[in-house]
């Protein structure tokens, strides 16, 4: 060893020697702190990584970083759901979160067709006419989500960098995603209101589709944050309409809702006047999935009959020669057998549907309990001037962005209902006298993931009663665990209960979760000073607060209602 040979005897080296001996060993010493320091830092970055991994999940992801699985794990990080979201895009093989959300995209529509047959197969499980009825709106509904999608995909594949630049094709993919959690929610709820013995099977038959649709939501719903966390630049734009408003649809509907007489496609008249004498025989003649708008003018009368127009009827007017004299009516009900969503005496599901001057009733009666004047998942849908009459579950306002003004709304109990992003504007709200065992709840919202941009907005309205009402009355009940309501600027009667608000489950609060508020209200009930304390609910907002409820920025302050001429305030 050099150590050794350096020495030549005992006490004695040689200087030429000892001199090699130092500057190698100089150059060793180096090389071996060099390595320690590297060592060192190795081992705190393996330390480091396994205390984060520890944090985040137990899932072997890689995080290289600007790797696809870095990227992925980024985006599945915001979501309710994680695990499968990893799981499930993990071959999406992209770093940029626009290409992962759209891939997202097409594994919920996959996951949606690989359970659309359950529907068949557990028909002849059953023998009940009312769970078969139930399977019938699964089916319905699911087929409606795989619509909503398709929509989606269409938008994302067409729009190139559109969805970074642009807010308002944010607001179509939130809605429309929102949509798709409901419609997987109504086949729930039509199982359970059923009694079918395999909704837990089923729910687990759906697992996929419905975590997936959620992690999709997420992504798109917190895209800004992503976005700078991948550190993309973006410069959003909001377009707007005419006065900075939404305008839903053309200057030509505009036309239309500006005049007295519109000009029909079809007339519908009981006295033979018109082209046909009955609703059904209009939608027979019906253009489906029309890009033009096709108007059907109903004469005064009383027209018994039960209308579905589903979502290959677009772009569709009715109007009447008023709220009170042209009046569609049904009496389908819940306790004769028809499931809550196959009661409404019209159903509408196609995109732009408008009514106006046009009344929609359900004479059942409370002791039939559910039973619908009018369902609505129209998205950009707008109700002017017309009535909705009937007991309990009056008006199911299902999904997607609707706007009703200048309507009456009568009825008991969870009389306004559903989880649209609508707003009631200008409208008469009449609570009615219930069966002697029941309360009455104007409301009742069914948001069930916290990212769905849903709710019920009621500003500028009038709630008063429409008979004798005795009845301890509430502004509503919490429905699903993110139930969203806020009244607002309206004037409330002498009628209410101070308590304001009602449980789903008697003596137990509704989740943290919910949120319900007032804000600027009038009149004898307005004062919240004996309102319920739950942690969801608050007596008053800031003016920033309650302006994310007002038309503008709650039904996707873009394009769409300034377009349709229905007057309507934007603050």
């Amino acid at each position: 060893m050099d150590t050794i040979n350096s020495f030549k005897g005992y006490g004695k080296v040689d200087e030429l020697e000892q001199q090699a001996f130092k500057k190698k060993t100089r150059k060793r010493l180096i090389i071996i702190s060099i390595s320690a320091v590297l060592l060192i830092a190795l081992i705190v970055g393996v330390v480091a990584g396994t205390v984060i991994h520890s944090k985040n999940g137990s899932d072997d992801v890689p995080a290289t970083s600007g790797s696809p699985a870095a990227a992925i794990k980024a985006v599945c990080s915001i979501t309710q759901y994680p695990t499968s979201c990893y799981s499930s895009l993990d071959s999406s093989n992209s770093t940029d979160p626009e290409r992962i959300f759209l891939f997202s995209l097409t594994v919920v529509k996959r996951s949606l067709e690989a359970v659309s047959n359950f529907t068949e197969e557990y028909m002849n499980k059953t023998d009940s006419p009312a769970v078969k009825e139930a399977l019938n709106i699964c089916s319905t509904v699911l087929d409606d989500a795989a619509a909503s999608l398709d929509d989606c995909i269409s938008s994302m594949q067409s729009g190139g960098s559109k969805l970074i630049a642009d807010d308002s094709s944010i607001d179509d993919l939130k809605t429309w995603l929102s949509t798709v959690i409901t419609d997987q929610e109504t086949c729930f709820d039509a199982l359970y209101d059923s009694n079918a013995t395999f909704v837990e099977e089923i729910k687990l038959l759906m697992k996929n589709s419905t975590e997936y649709s959620s992690n999709s939501l997420a992504i798109i719903s917190k895209l800004n944050s992503l976005l700078g966390i991948f550190k993309i630049p973006f410069h959003r734009r909001r377009l707007l309409g005419e006065s900075d408003f939404p305008a839903w649809v053309s200057a030509g509907d505009r036309r239309l809702l500006q005049q007295s007489n519109p000009k029909p496609d079809l007339t519908v008249a009981k006295d033979g006047s018109g082209d046909v004498t009955s609703l059904k025989a209009a939608v027979a003649k019906i253009p489906k999935k029309s890009t033009t708008r096709f108007v059907i003018y109903v004469k005064a009368g009383i027209y018994v009959e039960n209308l579905v127009l589903d979502k290959s009827y677009t772009n569709l007017m009715i109007y009447g020669d008023g709220k009170s004299l042209s009046i569609i009516s049904g009496s389908k009900n819940f306790v004769d057998g028809t499931p809550t969503f196959s009661t409404a005496t019209v159903g509408v599901a196609g995109k732009g549907f408008i009514a106006r001057d046009i009344g929609f009733r359900n004479t059942a009666g409370p002791a039939k309990h559910q039973a619908v004047a009018f369902r609505s998942g129209s998205d950009q849908s707008v109700f002017y001037r017309c009535s909705f009459n009937a007991f309990q579950d009056t008006l199911y306002s299902h999904s997607n962005r609707q706007f009703y003004r200048d309507c009456d709304i009568i009825g008991t109990v969870d009389f306004i209902f559903g989880n649209s992003a609508v707003v009631f504007q200008n409208c008469n709200i009449f609570p009615r006298q219930p069966m002697s065992n029941q309360f009455v709840t104007i409301t009742a919202q069914g948001k069930v993931d916290q990212n769905q941009n849903t709710g019920i907005s009621i500003q500028r309205c009038k709630m008063s009663p429409y008979d004798n009402l005795t009845a301890q009355t509430y502004l509503g009940r919490p429905w699903k665990a993110f139930a969203t309501t806020v009244v607002m600027q309206t004037n409330i009667g002498g009628f209410l209960n101070p308590l304001g608000w009602a449980r789903w489950v008697q003596n137990v609060d509704p989740p943290k979760t919910i949120f319900y508020a007032e804000y600027q209200n009038t009149g004898p009930g307005a004062s919240t000073s004996g309102r319920v304390k739950w942690a969801g609910y608050k007596p008053s907002l800031t003016p920033v607060e309650a302006n994310k409820y007002n038309v503008q920025s709650f039904i996707q302050g873009g394009s769409w209602l300034p377009a349709t001429n229905v007057v309507f305030e934007s603050t």
